[in-house]
């Protein structure tokens, strides 16, 4: 597990007291929690305990009912006594998302276009960028991620992790100040997952802000800079050394980390 050293920094995301709910129930329970620039956190726990309403409340796809999201100075603030319009909220939410790229678990590129043309899409319709500056940032993003060689190929002629791996082209291509993953190798084939995984590492030594959830366990515990374990609804532990990992002081991480980890075992002695 890598440190980055925080000194003299203020955080580029703050969580402070967030709760969000769906059809009155509480899905997210008071979370707070700071991340630095360049700090690649992995997001755990079990399926259903908030970790993807999480990254969704962080860029605002899910608007938070209490509490306050701060993303590179953007604020979205539900505190109680916050005088703030629901249409404020939206208009600052609008902004905040043009500052955050997003990977999602499925693969959302149009099929019917060149892997070219989704990675310069947004740039042209959402920020009006010209084609041919669009293109040349494609270009440049695709080579980061090993795709430079099939710009032209159609993404239904590409494997899952091509795919991902042009998704996450796209997302850069906005010039995010922080990348969201959300389980982005868990419909990989288990021999495409490291390609994807490799791309997230070169984006950390580059010094790019990344919140991925995920049950790469091995990746996690690798490649962050700290593991937040996450149970109904809830942070319940922060593993931030090798042997916090290691040796977690809550039952549930416990649980859940020993569970985990038998079931890797238990693919490798299957494979």
């Amino acid at each position: 597990m890598q440190k980055h050293d925080h000194s003299g920094h203020s955080a580029l995301i703050r969580l402070e007291g967030v709760t969000k709910l769906f059809d009155n129930t509480e899905v997210l329970k008071n979370i707070s929690l700071s991340i630095f620039e360049g700090d690649l956190v992995s997001i755990i726990g079990p399926s259903g305990c908030g970790k993807s309403t999480l990254l969704r409340c962080i860029n605002a796809l899910e608007i938070i009912d209490g509490g306050s999201v701060t993303v590179a100075d953007i604020v979205l603030d539900r505190r109680e006594g916050t005088n703030v319009s629901y249409s404020q909220i939206e208009k600052r939410a609008h902004r905040l998302r043009q500052s955050v790229g997003m990977v999602f678990q499925t693969f959302n590129l149009f099929p019917h276009k060149t892997v070219l043309e989704n990675v310069m899409l947004a740039p042209v319709v959402v920020q009006g960028m010209e084609k041919d500056i669009a293109r040349e940032i494609a270009l440049r993003q695709l080579d980061k991620v090993g795709l430079k060689n099939l710009a032209d190929r159609r993404t239904d002629q590409l494997s899952g992790g091509q795919i991902q791996r042009g998704a996450i082209a796209r997302a850069l291509a906005m010039s995010p100040n922080v990348m969201l993953y959300d389980e982005p190798t868990s419909a990989l084939d288990p021999e495409l997952v490291g390609e994807v995984l490799s791309v997230m590492r070169e984006l950390n030594a580059e010094g790019m802000t990344q919140i991925i959830v995920t049950h790469e366990m091995q990746f996690a515990k690798d490649a962050s800079d700290y593991i937040v374990f996450m149970d109904k609804g809830e942070i319940v532990e922060i593993l931030a050394e090798e042997f916090m990992v290691e040796h977690p002081k809550d039952e549930r991480t416990q649980r859940f980390l020993k569970r985990i980890m038998s079931v890797g075992r238990e693919d490798i002695n299957n494979g």
